[in-house]
């Protein structure tokens, strides 16, 4: 059983950046998939970062948000640069198995961007 508390959401005007942390409880941390993925209201959850071993990310990021992990401290990391009003979402820390299925999930930082 894994327990993820995802922090560093925020208010931040576009061009901005944010820092997501995400903290991990349980055993097994390096073995599993990291990921971050984001909700915004009215639209369909979607893929941001994931981090296994090579990070992918979603085809919206182009350069502008980082992945990384803490394994000796149980950490995960979003690195978020040129924030735009369109980033404005919950952002959920998640770990699994897969690059494709996450197993748990965080209860969410929202981040909101403004023009």
């Amino acid at each position: 059983q894994v327990q993820l508390v995802e922090s560093g959401g925020g208010l931040v005007q576009f061009g901005g950046s944010l820092r997501l942390s995400c903290a991990a409880t349980g055993s097994g941390f390096s073995t599993y998939v990291m990921g971050w993925y984001r909700q915004a209201p009215g639209k369909q959850r979607e893929l941001v970062a994931i981090s296994g071993g090579i990070p992918n990310y979603g085809d919206f990021v182009k350069g502008r948000f980082t992945i990384s992990r803490d394994n000796a401290n149980n950490m995960v990391y979003l690195q978020m640069n040129n924030l735009k009003p369109e980033d404005t979402a919950v952002y959920y820390c998640t770990a699994g198995l897969t690059y494709t299925t996450p197993i748990y999930w965080g209860r969410g930082t929202q981040v909101t961007v403004s023009s």
